[in-house]
């Protein structure tokens, strides 16, 4: 009877932890969000201050009285729209090369593209300074120069994303395809693309999180250019205000609802 319930036991631990060790990870993960999304409501009792003092709504109804800020993410929001429409493209290519094509250097090409996901950010930031400098463009440093930077490091994990995406791709779909007389545009445009597109939805996503949170490397090239995480930064020195704090539960809030609807999507549409 004793060994019975130990069994049970011991089942119904088996059954339930790994459910437990998750929403403890989830938890964890999620702990700083909540706190973020708590602060918005925050009205300080000093910009020093970093404990919720009093709930307020002047955050949410004045997200940019304080000067620069609004500045920043739009430009922070332009910056990014920019370097993931042009690194989703090139990489998206690139990614089609390296998947259905063979030539001489592929394997090569291949390691070359993981290299800037390697590299660390502080050494990628100081050489692309380096490189400018050395260009002449030392004085022209600003957006222009951070966008090249961030095309250049949001590049690799597109192509490694897509990439991923088509090796998972069945081939026999699209020959099926052409033996039922569609050639070679018809097949990519009505079955190689739409069953592709997931992956590069999920690289352009992850390209313009990238870009739009980056510090470091833009740290070594906005010349005078200030972006999000530039503002925040700086205002980190004198108190961060808790406009800031509304705008990170915005943009959590948009990744949220783009998530659940591309999931929604896919559950709605036809198999």
């Amino acid at each position: 009877m004793r060994a019975t319930r130990l069994q049970r036991v011991g089942r119904w631990i088996t059954d339930h932890l790994v459910m437990a060790v998750a929403i403890v990870v989830l938890l964890y993960m999620f702990l700083p969000i909540f706190f973020v999304v708590l602060m918005s409501f925050n009205e300080p009792a000093s910009r020093l201050s970093y404990e919720f003092d009093a709930f307020t709504l002047n955050n949410w109804l004045n997200p940019c009285e304080q000067s620069g800020m609004c500045g920043s993410v739009v430009t922070s929001l332009q910056i990014g729209f920019l370097a993931t429409v042009v690194a989703t493209l090139l990489g998206t290519l690139v990614a089609f090369g390296l998947a259905r094509h063979r030539f001489r250097g592929r394997a090569a090409t291949s390691v070359l593209i993981f290299l800037p996901m390697a590299t660390p950010e502080v050494v990628m930031g100081s050489s692309l300074l380096a490189l400018f400098t050395t260009a002449g463009l030392a004085g022209s440093l600003g957006f222009w120069s951070i966008l090249v930077a961030h095309i250049m490091f949001c590049l690799s994990f597109v192509v490694v994303t897509v990439k991923a995406r088509l090796a998972g791709l069945d081939a026999a779909l699209e020959q099926a395809a052409m033996d039922l007389y569609a050639n070679e545009w018809q097949t990519f445009w009505r079955v190689t693309f739409p069953l592709v597109f997931p992956g590069i939805l999920a690289a352009a996503l992850l390209a313009f999180s990238l870009s739009f949170d980056d510090f470091i490397v833009t740290n070594f090239n906005h010349g005078n250019t200030v972006t999000f995480p530039m503002y925040v930064w700086g205002s980190a020195q004198r108190g961060i205000p808790p406009q800031v704090n509304v705008v990170g539960t915005v943009m959590f809030v948009l990744a949220l609802l783009l998530v659940l609807g591309g999931s929604a999507f896919q559950r709605r549409r036809p198999v």
